[in-house]
């Protein structure tokens, strides 16, 4: 749901249930893409027809606290759901823009139902087998399916971070997220890299050095 103010006037804009009513739509985002630590994750999600739900929204413009509250009720409502990931290892050989768009194959692989049409957030994407698919700029601010998906990549890769901030708290990942915050960087630069790092990317800022 999108709100937009002009004056004293509030517009209420809903967001598209489907692109094509005539057919099984897959939505599909993905989450971490610019990270300097940890997998892209993917998702994607197929809705039933008489889906609704006011909150649902572009994950980024939610709380974490209606993120977690939107996840059980996309994966207990959704006719097919799947999250997939790729890891760090694999960004560094593939570049982020390949490993997300892999990641987005890996979870329409995983879908127990068939799409017969992609929704993509973004501008690019690779065919996926025979299935149509179009590419939506901010699509995830457009269509259920997307936003849906993009809430199930962003709480799963979040999850996941969390889990690894126990292994390597000195990076806050529990709370950046792999996010090139000052904080991580910092850690970066006292404790060195971790093996979850994109040794690809520029980890720490041009005037510092560090050692791999």
């Amino acid at each position: 749901m999108l709100y937009f103010k002009r004056r004293d006037t509030i517009l209420l804009f809903m967001l598209e249930l489907k692109y094509d009513y005539n057919c099984i739509e897959a939505g599909c985002d993905e989450a971490g893409r610019g990270c300097l630590a940890g997998p892209v994750f993917a998702a994607a999600v197929i809705l039933p027809d008489d889906f609704s739900n006011d909150l649902l929204n572009d994950s980024k413009q939610l709380s974490e606290k209606q993120r977690t509250q939107l996840r059980p009720v996309i994966e207990r409502e959704a006719i097919a759901w799947a999250v997939a990931s790729v890891d760090n290892h694999e960004i560094d050989k593939i570049n982020i823009l390949n490993a997300s768009i892999l990641a987005m194959h890996r979870a329409i692989d995983q879908l127990q139902v068939r799409p017969e049409q992609l929704l993509i957030d973004g501008n690019r994407f690779k065919p996926y087998k025979q299935i149509p698919h179009h590419c939506i700029v901010k699509g995830d601010g457009k269509y259920m399916s997307i936003a849906a998906a993009s809430i199930l990549a962003k709480t799963h890769r979040d999850e996941y971070m969390e889990k690894l901030h126990e292994r390597f708290p000195w990076y806050n990942w529990k709370k950046n997220k792999g996010y090139p915050t000052r904080e991580h960087r910092k850690g970066i630069e006292e404790a060195g890299i971790s093996e979850f790092h994109r040794t690809s990317f520029t980890l720490l800022d041009s005037q510092l050095k560090i050692q791999f």
